[in-house]
Protein backbone atom coordinates (compact mmCIF):
# COMPACT_ATOMS: atom_id res chain seq x y z
CA UNK A 1 0.00 0.00 0.00
CA UNK A 2 1.56 3.37 -0.70
CA UNK A 3 2.25 5.76 1.79
CA UNK A 4 0.94 8.83 -0.56
CA UNK A 5 -2.27 9.05 -2.55
CA UNK A 6 -3.87 11.84 -4.36
CA UNK A 7 -7.59 12.37 -2.99
CA UNK A 8 -10.09 13.88 -5.17
CA UNK A 9 -13.15 15.21 -3.75
CA UNK A 10 -16.52 14.42 -5.86
CA UNK A 11 -20.28 15.88 -4.81
CA UNK A 12 -21.59 12.20 -4.89
CA UNK A 13 -20.18 9.86 -8.26
CA UNK A 14 -17.18 9.00 -6.62
CA UNK A 15 -17.61 5.33 -8.01
CA UNK A 16 -18.93 5.83 -11.37
CA UNK A 17 -15.53 8.10 -11.70
CA UNK A 18 -13.32 5.64 -11.34
CA UNK A 19 -14.88 3.08 -12.97
CA UNK A 20 -14.96 5.56 -15.73
CA UNK A 21 -11.57 5.49 -15.62
CA UNK A 22 -10.54 2.07 -14.96
CA UNK A 23 -12.41 1.56 -18.14
CA UNK A 24 -10.47 4.27 -20.01
CA UNK A 25 -6.92 3.96 -19.03
CA UNK A 26 -4.13 1.42 -18.93
CA UNK A 27 -2.90 0.22 -15.75
CA UNK A 28 -6.01 1.62 -13.73
CA UNK A 29 -8.61 -0.08 -11.42
CA UNK A 30 -10.72 0.43 -8.91
CA UNK A 31 -9.44 -1.00 -5.71
CA UNK A 32 -11.96 -0.63 -2.67
CA UNK A 33 -15.22 0.54 -2.29
CA UNK A 34 -15.81 1.67 0.86
CA UNK A 35 -19.48 2.48 2.77
CA UNK A 36 -20.84 4.18 5.59
CA UNK A 37 -21.26 2.31 8.61
CA UNK A 38 -24.09 4.48 9.72
CA UNK A 39 -26.46 7.22 8.76
CA UNK A 40 -24.87 10.99 9.06
CA UNK A 41 -26.05 14.57 8.55
CA UNK A 42 -26.07 14.32 4.22
CA UNK A 43 -26.56 10.44 3.92
CA UNK A 44 -27.55 7.08 4.96
CA UNK A 45 -25.95 3.76 5.70
CA UNK A 46 -24.51 1.93 2.88
CA UNK A 47 -24.07 5.17 1.03
CA UNK A 48 -20.74 5.01 -0.80
CA UNK A 49 -18.52 7.61 0.66
CA UNK A 50 -14.62 6.53 -0.29
CA UNK A 51 -13.24 4.88 -3.73
CA UNK A 52 -9.75 4.01 -3.83
CA UNK A 53 -8.45 3.28 -7.57
CA UNK A 54 -5.74 4.41 -9.36
CA UNK A 55 -5.27 5.94 -12.80
CA UNK A 56 -2.80 5.32 -15.05
CA UNK A 57 -0.70 3.84 -12.20
CA UNK A 58 -1.47 6.80 -9.72
CA UNK A 59 -3.19 6.04 -6.65
CA UNK A 60 -6.37 7.55 -5.76
CA UNK A 61 -9.21 8.31 -3.15
CA UNK A 62 -12.41 9.62 -4.50
CA UNK A 63 -13.98 11.35 -1.83
CA UNK A 64 -17.79 11.35 -2.07
CA UNK A 65 -17.54 15.13 0.29
CA UNK A 66 -21.03 16.67 -1.03
CA UNK A 67 -21.36 19.87 -3.28
CA UNK A 68 -19.10 22.10 -1.17
CA UNK A 69 -16.05 21.98 -2.96
CA UNK A 70 -16.05 22.19 -6.74
CA UNK A 71 -12.76 21.25 -8.89
CA UNK A 72 -10.75 23.49 -10.80
CA UNK A 73 -8.08 23.72 -13.22
CA UNK A 74 -5.80 24.14 -10.44
CA UNK A 75 -5.80 20.42 -9.73
CA UNK A 76 -5.81 18.22 -12.79
CA UNK A 77 -4.50 14.62 -13.89
CA UNK A 78 -1.95 14.77 -16.99
CA UNK A 79 -1.89 11.80 -18.92
CA UNK A 80 1.00 11.96 -21.65
CA UNK A 81 0.16 9.94 -25.01
CA UNK A 82 2.32 8.51 -27.68
CA UNK A 83 0.63 9.52 -30.69
CA UNK A 84 -2.29 10.84 -32.47
CA UNK A 85 -4.41 7.49 -32.06
CA UNK A 86 -3.88 7.79 -28.06
CA UNK A 87 -4.52 11.35 -27.76
CA UNK A 88 -7.55 10.57 -29.48
CA UNK A 89 -9.05 7.71 -27.42
CA UNK A 90 -8.66 9.13 -23.69
CA UNK A 91 -9.97 13.04 -25.00
CA UNK A 92 -12.94 11.55 -27.10
CA UNK A 93 -13.50 9.03 -23.79
CA UNK A 94 -13.48 12.18 -21.56
CA UNK A 95 -15.42 14.59 -24.02
CA UNK A 96 -17.69 11.88 -25.46
CA UNK A 97 -18.92 10.84 -21.79
CA UNK A 98 -20.41 14.28 -20.65
CA UNK A 99 -16.95 16.25 -20.36
CA UNK A 100 -16.24 19.07 -22.53
CA UNK A 101 -13.13 20.37 -24.29
CA UNK A 102 -11.27 23.18 -23.31
CA UNK A 103 -7.68 24.54 -24.25
CA UNK A 104 -4.28 23.76 -25.01
CA UNK A 105 -4.98 19.97 -24.76
CA UNK A 106 -7.41 20.41 -21.46
CA UNK A 107 -10.78 19.23 -21.14
CA UNK A 108 -13.04 18.10 -18.29
CA UNK A 109 -14.99 15.21 -17.64
CA UNK A 110 -18.76 15.09 -16.63
CA UNK A 111 -17.36 15.39 -12.93
CA UNK A 112 -15.60 18.26 -12.88
CA UNK A 113 -12.11 17.01 -12.95
CA UNK A 114 -9.27 18.59 -15.34
CA UNK A 115 -7.38 16.28 -17.66
CA UNK A 116 -4.75 17.14 -19.79
CA UNK A 117 -3.99 15.17 -22.58
CA UNK A 118 -0.55 15.32 -23.57
CA UNK A 119 1.09 14.12 -26.28
CA UNK A 120 4.92 13.38 -25.88
CA UNK A 121 5.86 15.36 -28.70
CA UNK A 122 4.49 18.49 -27.48
CA UNK A 123 6.36 17.91 -24.09
CA UNK A 124 9.61 17.04 -25.78
CA UNK A 125 9.20 20.14 -28.38
CA UNK A 126 8.70 22.70 -24.84
CA UNK A 127 11.47 20.70 -23.07
CA UNK A 128 14.17 21.34 -26.37
CA UNK A 129 13.47 25.05 -26.23
CA UNK A 130 14.50 27.65 -28.50
CA UNK A 131 12.80 28.46 -31.80
CA UNK A 132 11.96 24.91 -31.31
CA UNK A 133 10.09 25.28 -28.63
CA UNK A 134 8.46 28.63 -29.27
CA UNK A 135 6.85 27.61 -32.66
CA UNK A 136 5.65 24.27 -31.12
CA UNK A 137 4.01 26.16 -28.33
CA UNK A 138 2.27 28.91 -30.83
CA UNK A 139 0.88 25.78 -32.36
CA UNK A 140 -0.70 24.58 -29.14
CA UNK A 141 -1.99 27.75 -27.89
CA UNK A 142 -4.33 27.40 -31.18
CA UNK A 143 -5.70 24.04 -30.20
CA UNK A 144 -8.24 22.40 -28.02
CA UNK A 145 -7.18 18.88 -28.37
CA UNK A 146 -3.44 18.78 -29.47
CA UNK A 147 -3.16 17.82 -33.30
CA UNK A 148 0.19 15.73 -33.06
CA UNK A 149 1.12 16.25 -36.81
CA UNK A 150 0.48 20.41 -36.82
CA UNK A 151 2.79 19.96 -33.74
CA UNK A 152 5.71 18.46 -34.92
CA UNK A 153 5.40 20.39 -38.28
CA UNK A 154 6.04 23.04 -36.02
CA UNK A 155 9.19 21.43 -34.46
CA UNK A 156 10.52 21.45 -37.97
CA UNK A 157 9.73 24.81 -38.86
Amino acid sequence: MPKSKICVWYDKDAEAAARFYAETFPDSAVTAVVRAPGDYPSGKAGDVIVVEFTVAGLPCVGLNGGPAFKQSEAFSFVISTDDQEETDRYWNAIVGNGGRESACGWCKDKWGVNWQITPRVLTDALAAGGDEAKRAFAAMMTMHKIDVATIEAARRG
